[in-house]
């Protein structure tokens, strides 16, 4: 039986499954553990589920040297230091292709709500200032017919162009060097929606010059990773009124803290990264992550081994 550490409380009941084989702690707070609490838990542990907030480094290793196993609760590894799990004979796993049809479905949500303006029409209803129907109150974009452009053809940016069909979209796609060029693709875009991995290329990749190639009617839209868009860049960009406005489920950093020049921004619809939030999503991701760490404490690969 090892001992291993669960950053957060995961929904289902994969967790009752790793109770069954090991002693388990569960840190029991919505927010997650302190730098200062994960290097107090690590010195006895075997196991670690994390999630995305947990920043599994070098330094969280070494202060656990009898951890065999790492599983994450997140589609990617950005927090986790693999190469120095590798060098440490520590395996990694991740819940990959998990969230595509979810993740797209939310992109679409955001496309729709910013363009058609639902939360300032939701607000306006509540505030109580609706009195009567105008003709020109609270007017925005149709999505049938535009040109939208995906950035990034892999799972999610697939499944996202299979829903746009439907409304009849031209689409437009880019993705290592295939399909259009990012400029070509800023230029005609309608919308923009962002659906590329987090790389050293990608940092960064909507800036101000990116922005400025966009139409003033144009929407962008991030499900990716919060650093593929510069923040401020984008804070510029919609207080001068260069595009019509954004949609975020992924912000850099995250949470936004109070002041960001973001969340002072007009045509801003940001949510609090919640793509894979569906009871099926979320329950399955942690079957998966409780199948990992399992096979990892066993000696076994895991499914889904990220190293």
């Amino acid at each position: 039986m090892a001992r291993v550490f669960v950053t957060r409380r995961l929904p289902g009941s994969a967790l009752d499954r790793l109770s069954a084989e090991h002693e388990v702690e569960v840190w029991p707070d919505q927010l997650p553990p302190g730098r200062e609490e994960l290097l107090a838990r690590s010195r006895e542990l075997e196991g670690l589920l994390s999630l995305l907030t947990d920043p599994v480094d070098a330094e969280l290793m070494d202060a656990a040297p009898a951890l065999r196993a790492i599983s994450n609760y997140a589609v990617g590894t950005d927090n986790v230091d693999l190469d120095a799990a590798s060098e440490r004979g520590i395996t990694v796993g991740n819940t990959p292709d998990v969230l595509t049809e979810s993740t797209a479905d939310l992109a679409l949500a955001l496309i729709l709500g910013v363009s058609r303006r639902l939360v300032e029409g939701d607000a306006y209803v509540r505030r109580g200032d609706w009195r009567t129907w105008e003709p020109e109150l609270l007017l925005g974009r149709d999505l049938h017919g535009a040109t939208v452009g995906i950035v990034g053809q892999g799972r999610i940016g697939q499944a996202v162009g299979r829903r746009l069909e439907g409304f009849g979209c031209e689409l437009l796609y880019t993705d290592l060097g295939v399909g259009v060029s990012l400029e070509e693709l800023l230029d005609r875009s309608d919308f923009v929606t962002l659906h590329c991995p987090l790389t050293s290329d990608t940092r960064g990749l909507i800036d101000d010059e990116a922005l400025r190639r966009m139409k003033p009617t144009a929407y962008l839209v991030n499900t990716a990773r919060g650093p593929v868009v510069d923040g401020e860049a984008l804070a510029r960009a919609l207080h001068a009124g260069e595009i019509a406005g954004a949609a975020l489920d992924v912000t850099d950093p995250e949470p936004l803290p109070g002041g960001h020049p973001l969340l002072e921004a007009p045509g801003l619809l940001v949510l609090p990264h919640i793509a894979s939030a569906t009871h099926a999503t979320r329950e399955r991701m942690a079957d998966m992550a409780v199948e990992n760490l399992l096979a990892g404490l066993a000696g076994e690969p895991m499914p889904n081994q990220a190293n």
